[in-house]
C-alpha cells in the first residue's frame, strides 16, 4: 500500500469516527429528555452512528466490504473489508459514565492495515497505519517499557453477567496479587488504546467480537507493543481470544498466569 493511499484510507476513516462521535454525543443529548428507555435510545443511537460512518466511507470507496457490530454485512467485490463498532462501551454510554468509543479498522487482503479509535469524551482520535506507526491527535505514541509485572496497572474484560467460577474470573483472580492494579473498564477498544498510548500495560480477553478489537490491535501493535492469543499464537481479529501487552516480559508473565 502507497502512501497516498493509505493516507487517503486513514483519512475517510478518522472522518467517519469523528462524524460517529458526533452522532453518539447528540444522541445523548435526548436521553433526559425523552420518555423512551435508555436502552431503546442507545439502540437507535447505535445505528444511527453506523449508518453514519457506512455511507461517509462508501461515498469515498462504494465497492468496498463491511462488517458492523449493527448487522452490517456487505460483502463486497474486492479485498478491502471495512470493521465496524459504531459504540463501544454500551453500559457506560447508557449511564453516562465518559469512557466509550467508535472503533474503525480496515482489512486489506485478510490483514489489519488501517485502524482508527476516537473518544468522543476527550476528542482523543487514536490512529495507525500497518508499518507506520500509531498516533495520537496525530502526534506518535509507543506502548511502555515496563516489565515487571507487579509494577504494571492492567486491565481485564470479564462477560456481562459472569459468574463466580466463569473462566474469565478465574484468570482476573490469578492475576490480581501479581499486579499493581487491575481494572474493568467496559470499553475494549479503548483499552487497546491505552496499551498503545503507553497508559497501561497489558488488556486481555475471551470474550470478544472482530469489531470489538480489530482496530486496536492494529494499534497496540503499531505502537511496539505484542498482540497474540492467550496462549501465545497468533491474533486471530475471528476468534474471541486475545492478549495485549506493551511487549515486554509482562507479555509472557501473563501468558503464564492466564494460561
Amino acid at each position: 500500500m502507497d502512501t497516498d493511499t493509505s493516507a487517503k484510507l486513514l483519512q475517510t476513516a478518522e472522518t467517519a469516527a469523528r462524524i460517529a462521535g458526533g452522532v453518539l454525543e447528540e444522541w445523548a443529548g435526548r436521553f433526559t429528555v425523552s420518555e423512551k428507555n435508555p436502552s431503546d435510545l442507545v439502540t437507535e443511537a447505535d445505528v444511527a452512528a453506523e449508518k453514519a460512518i457506512h455511507e461517509h466511507i462508501c461515498g469515498h470507496y462504494p465497492e468496498h466490504g463491511f462488517l458492523g457490530e449493527e448487522g452490517l454485512s456487505v460483502s463486497g467485490d474486492c479485498p478491502y473489508r471495512w470493521i465496524i463498532d459504531p459504540l463501544d462501551g454500551t453500559s457506560n454510554y447508557v449511564h453516562r459514565f465518559p469512557y466509550y468509543a467508535v472503533s474503525i479498522a480496515l482489512e486489506i487482503d485478510g490483514k489489519l492495515s488501517v485502524g482508527v479509535v476516537f473518544d468522543p469524551n476527550r476528542n482523543e482520535l487514536f490512529s495507525a497505519v500497518i508499518g507506520e506507526g500509531a498516533t495520537l491527535n496525530g502526534n506518535p505514541i509507543k506502548s511502555t517499557a515496563r516489565s515487571n509485572l507487579r509494577e504494571a496497572m492492567v486491565v481485564a474484560s470479564l462477560p456481562i453477567g459472569a459468574h463466580g467460577d466463569h473462566p474469565a474470573v478465574r484468570q482476573l483472580l490469578r492475576v490480581m496479587p501479581e499486579v499493581q492494579t487491575i481494572q474493568r473498564t467496559g470499553s475494549a477498544a479503548l483499552n487497546l488504546s491505552y496499551v498503545a498510548a503507553g497508559r497501561i500495560e497489558a488488556f486481555w480477553s475471551m470474550s470478544l467480537k472482530p469489531w470489538d478489537m480489530a482496530a486496536g490491535a492494529l494499534l497496540v501493535a503499531e505502537a511496539g507493543g505484542k498482540v497474540s492469543k492467550q496462549n501465545g499464537e497468533t491474533f486471530d481479529v475471528e476468534v474471541p481470544d486475545i492478549l495485549t501487552s506493551n511487549g515486554t516480559a509482562i507479555h509472557e508473565q501473563l501468558q503464564r498466569l492466564l494460561c
